[in-house]
């Protein structure tokens, strides 16, 4: 069974197979962990593997390679921005979470790393963008036993952590 766990650590650092971009539907290299994951990986050459690509929708994600990163792959993810709860935002979250898992899974990852999507400059409430994670990491895990890879979540902040941690705990 797959594992899930959350290090004080940058995304960009993880030894992971795959790393998760919190990507915006354009795929443009942009701030926080996107701005961070190009500049690692090497802007131009992620941005043209991102350009050949063209778009991903709210919800989804899709890969390139790791580039000049540890990881071999990088899983853009694009969340929803917060617009209140009532707009779809709790189920394209998971989706995000969980077409991340399906891709990784597909391309023979064993571990991924993600930042927790959608809880930055996208505005999506702590506890909530953590349950959502938490949610779509452990159901993966149940209905692909055989191929979940184990998740890491890269996160810098002691509160945000610690706001997973009590995620984790719940059942």
């Amino acid at each position: 069974m797959s594992t899930i766990e959350i290090r004080k650590i940058s995304i960009t650092d993880l030894d992971t197979d795959a790393v998760v971009n919190a990507a915006n539907e354009g795929l443009r290299a942009g701030g926080g962990v996107c701005g961070a994951i190009f500049r690692a990986a090497g802007h131009r050459r992620l941005q043209a593997a991102c350009d050949q690509i063209g778009h991903c929708d709210t919800g989804s994600a899709v890969i390139t390679p790791g580039f000049d990163l540890p990881a071999k792959y990088i899983i853009h993810a694009v969340g929803p921005v917060w617009r209140g709860g009532r707009q779809g935002e709790p189920e394209r979250l998971y989706g995000a979470y969980y077409r991340s898992l399906e891709l990784a899974a597909e391309n023979g990852c064993r571990s991924v790393g993600f930042p927790l999507i959608s809880a930055g400059i996208f505005g999506y409430p702590l506890e909530g963008a953590w349950h959502q994670a938490v949610k779509a990491c452990r159901e993966f895990r149940a209905q692909h036993p055989d191929t979940a890879p184990d998740v890491v979540f890269a996160v810098l902040d002691d509160g945000i952590i610690e706001a997973g941690r009590r995620a984790l705990a719940e059942k």
